[in-house]
C-alpha cells in the first residue's frame, strides 16, 4: 500500500461494493477503478480484496453474478445488487454515517486547557 492510499476499515469494502452496484450491473475491475476514481484515488482497492468481498456478498444473497461481455469484448462477470442487498445498503450506509458523525464529533471537541 503506498502512503497516500487509506486502509480501508472492516466492512468498508463491501459497503462501498454494494454502492457501486447501486449505480447499475458492473465486473469487478469496474468496481475498482469505481471506487478509485470516486475517492480522488485515496482508495485502491486490490484483486486479493475485491473478490474474497464481491463473494462474501454473493454467498449472503446480497448480490447476484452472470456472465458477461465486457466493452472491449471481453467475457467477465457481472455483479448487480439484489433486493436483499439494496436494503442492506440502507442499513449500512445509515450505520456508516452515525459512526462517521459520532468520530467526527470526537475529533472536533477540544481538551481542557483547548489544545486539539
Amino acid at each position: 500500500m503506498t502512503e497516500d492510499k487509506l486502509e480501508m476499515p472492516r466492512g468498508a469494502l463491501e459497503l462501498l461494493v454494494l454502492k457501486g452496484l447501486a449505480r447499475g450491473s458492473q465486473h469487478g475491475y469496474g468496481l475498482a477503478r469505481w471506487i478509485e476514481m470516486r475517492s480522488d484515488g485515496a482508495l485502491l482497492v486490490e484483486e486479493g480484496s475485491l473478490y474474497p468481498a464481491v463473494h462474501r456478498l454473493e454467498r449472503r444473497g446480497l448480490i447476484d453474478a452472470e456472465w458477461g461481455k465486457t466493452d472491449t469484448g471481453r467475457r467477465a462477470k457481472f455483479y448487480s445488487l439484489s433486493d436483499d442487498g439494496r436494503r442492506e445498503l440502507r442499513r449500512r450506509t445509515a450505520r456508516w454515517n452515525k459512526l462517521a458523525n459520532g468520530v467526527a464529533l470526537v475529533l472536533r471537541a477540544r481538551s481542557a486547557g483547548g489544545a486539539l
